[in-house]
């Protein structure tokens, strides 16, 4: 460091990771020592040592004080910040003596605390004391010293987990084992969970607690209840997705294009269809043919989105109880994941393959139930289709944003706007069914009659032509449900009636499919959402 750095320095004055102090002594020690700890627990940092930090006035060292500074420093480091640090100290020669910089490196032995047991963090130019046990579990997982999906979730079993998942889970798991014993994987699928892990001689919780997804005493961990959980936001409410098509290029916008009433909810497979579906339908398809029948291509490469949003859920902070939130503007797409990167992981190793993950048994388990290799090529990979990707660790909002540009975004379709236009009303008619007891009255099944009699007039339905709370019914179906289930989510009594007026349409003309289509009286009958709708009936544009 030059004298010229030391003056560029001082002209910018103190930040987060820059702090002046005109001489360090006994009397200041302590503050000093508690700079250091809110340093190593953040993001590391400076003490600059022979600026007043009030007015920004030079004031050298002589040789015996920087003699007697860079040994205090030293105390500090070793019996004033425990666990202890190293620093690096530099002195820097000035016209009449010299300037200490004293660099602290983020620590890899968090949570760092003073002499008193007080842990300190900065915040902006300023630090503070740390009171919230979730914001010391974030630290504590940064060091790799706590993995939060491995955390039990009091009063769950493997009940609460969805059969249907599980299953994929299992023959994905063990596809290699089921085929040297030729076994089909097609065949397998008609069969029930006992008898497929009894093939490997096991049963389906002692496989899950061998694969640490579940406690010994049969609790759920965070990664089970995220993988494979019937309905996880009944004990983690705020693992959700948000997901907003905002009119022009403001997160303050007030027009939307397409806004979910509610957060999406479900397991991490229904997450993940929640937002590709969403992306899918609120993105332009350009012609690549000249063929005027052929398939557009969607304007951002599936094969980028897929990976972005993959990591996304598998590597947000499970501490931070928010939302993974996905907004498209009309010149760019963001996807918000809480939590910075991870200790070790820089924006730029990230693009070249670099990969620590945050939640282990997320990421282990995961890739048998979500499009990911698990070799870390993630990133690399979304950069290949799409090289013009943005990374982002905005420590403000404690996000790692990634930001893709839409390519043609002043392009206009006028389809397009009809289309939005009637999405629009679509969403406000969901809005007032949802907030209505009237949906329960003769009059409001009577309407649902009616609105049934015309959606059933053919089997080609396209899905734009469908209200809002069949869409709303067809989206929460990404993992399957019950009829009582269906029916309490979008409002309605728990009756034959509603069942005929509401899920049985959705039946007839192939957007939603019973679990068990051999038995449809079965007590254990679930509806899940057919496959196909996002290509031929869900007619995208």
């Amino acid at each position: 460091m030059t004298k010229e750095d030391i003056l560029r320095l001082r002209d910018t004055a103190e930040q987060t990771r820059v702090q002046f102090k005109e001489r360090v002594t006994r009397d200041n020690k302590y503050d000093v020592s508690c700079e250091m700890v809110a340093q190593s627990n953040s993001r590391g940092g400076m003490i600059v040592v022979g600026i007043d930090d009030k007015t920004g006035r030079i004031n050298p060292l002589s040789f015996v004080e920087a003699q007697e500074t860079t040994n205090l420093l030293g105390s500090l480091a070793s019996g004033g910040v425990v666990p202890q640090i190293l620093l690096d100290i530099e002195n820097v020669q000035m016209e009449s003596g010299v300037i200490v910089v004293v660099t602290i490196k983020q620590g890899r032995n968090k949570t760092y605390r003073d002499s008193k047991g007080i842990v300190w963090v900065k915040q902006g130019a300023d630090k503070r004391k740390v009171f919230d046990n979730a914001e010391l579990i974030a630290m504590l997982m940064e060091n790799g010293q706590m993995h939060p999906d491995s955390m039990p979730v009091n009063g769950t079993s493997i009940k609460d987990l969805d059969e249907n998942t599980m299953r994929d889970y299992l023959l994905n798991r063990f596809r290699s084992d089921f085929e040297r014993q030729q076994l089909s994987i097609t065949e397998l699928r008609h069969r029930g969970l006992g008898e497929i892990a009894g093939i490997l001689s096991q049963t389906p919780e002692g496989i899950l607690k061998n694969n640490g997804l579940i406690m010994e005493d049969g609790t759920l961990t965070v990664a089970a209840l995220m993988l494979m959980g019937k309905y996880p936001q009944r004990w983690l409410p705020a693992f959700t997705v948000r997901c907003v098509s905002f009119v022009g290029n403001s997160i303050g916008g007030m027009e939307f294009r397409d806004k979910s009433g509610n957060d999406a909810d479900g397991n991490a497979v229904h997450l993940y269809n929640y937002i590709i579906s969403f992306l899918t339908r609120n993105l332009r398809k350009k012609q690549v043919e000249k063929d005027f029948n052929s398939q557009g291509e969607l304007e951002v490469s599936t094969a980028s989105l897929s990976e972005i949003v993959t990591n996304g859920i598998l590597h947000r902070s499970y501490v931070i109880e928010a939302p993974l939130r996905v907004f498209i503007f009309d010149n760019r797409i963001e996807i918000h994941s809480p939590g910075l990167l991870p200790e070790g992981v820089s924006m730029e190793s990230i693009k070249h393959g670099a990969s620590v993950p945050r939640n282990k048994l997320l990421f282990n388990h995961g890739i048998n139930l979500l499009p990911y290799t698990g070799a870390g090529s993630g990133i690399t990979r979304a950069l290949k289709f799409t090289p013009d990707i943005k990374f982002e660790n905005d420590e403000t909002l404690n996000e790692f944003i990634v930001t893709i540009e839409r390519r043609n975004a002043g392009a206009t379709d006028v389809k397009n706007d009809r289309d939005n236009d009637r999405d629009k009303r679509d969403r406000e008619d969901r809005d007032k069914t949802l907030g209505s007891n009237a949906l329960k009255n003769s009059q409001g099944l009577k309407r649902d009659r009616e609105d049934r009699d015309d959606v059933i007039e053919t089997q080609h339905v396209s899905y734009k032509s469908l209200s809002g709370v069949q869409k709303n019914v067809i989206q929460f179906c990404n993992i399957p449900r019950s009829a009582r289930e269906i029916l309490e989510h979008i409002g309605y009594a728990y009756n034959s009636t509603n069942i005929a007026n509401q899920i049985k349409p959705l039946l007839e003309i192939g957007f939603l499919e019973m679990t068990e289509p051999e038995k449809p009286n079965s007590k254990n009958q679930k509806y899940r959402k057919v496959r196909k709708e996002q290509t031929e009936a869900y007619d995208i544009r």
